[in-house]
């Protein structure tokens, strides 16, 4: 953009500077302070030339002008786009605060249900759910569901069934294929 301002100065300080000069060559036509005919024909010809020059650079000049109004546009453009992305990243910014002021909420809560829950189970059943959570990535326990463990998601065969069904409700009872603790459900199928 600066290039094109630098341009645009230079043309129009060449096109005022042939102006001038021929100004005052049409000035000293008019004035009759040329004495031979050969000098007067000399002059006109030079006046002729400028005349021509001046043209060019005015084209010249005119051609800066439009690029430098085309670039002026262009980054009016870009600063409007620029501010609507730093209207939209400001957005996101908060969309993503308050998901975090949600998450962080949420983790509260859970925790605190955990400590609740956790309360009423034996020192040795926490020890053994911190156990598997440890060796399956977090989830040391997961529900049956119509004769599936939702863990590991396989499907437990029917004798091992059989023998989670002649259980009492308050055994501990763990997936045969991945090891996590089996809680039964209304769904559970046994």
């Amino acid at each position: 953009m600066s290039d094109l301002t630098r341009e645009q100065r230079k043309a129009e300080s060449d096109v005022e500077q042939v102006r001038t000069r021929r100004a005052r060559d049409e000035q000293r036509l008019q004035s009759g302070q040329v004495g031979s005919a050969r000098d007067l024909e000399s002059l006109q010809h030079e006046i002729e030339s400028l005349q021509r020059r001046q043209s060019d650079l005015e084209d010249v000049e005119l051609d800066v002008m439009e690029r430098l109004e085309a670039a002026t546009a262009h980054e009016e453009q870009l600063s409007a786009r620029e501010t609507e992305l730093g209207a939209l990243l400001t957005e996101i910014d908060q969309a993503v605060e308050r998901a975090y002021a949600s998450i962080d909420a949420e983790v509260e809560q859970v925790r605190r249900e955990r400590t609740d829950t956790a309360a009423g189970v034996s020192d040795d059943l926490l020890n053994l759910y911190e156990k598997r959570r440890a060796q399956h990535g977090g989830v040391g326990a997961a529900a049956l569901r119509q004769r599936r463990c939702e863990g590991c998601r396989m499907e437990l065969d029917a004798r091992y069934l059989g023998q989670i069904a002649a259980k009492p409700d308050d055994a501990v009872l763990s997936c045969e294929e991945c090891g996590r603790i089996l809680i039964r459900t209304l769904e559970s199928g046994v």
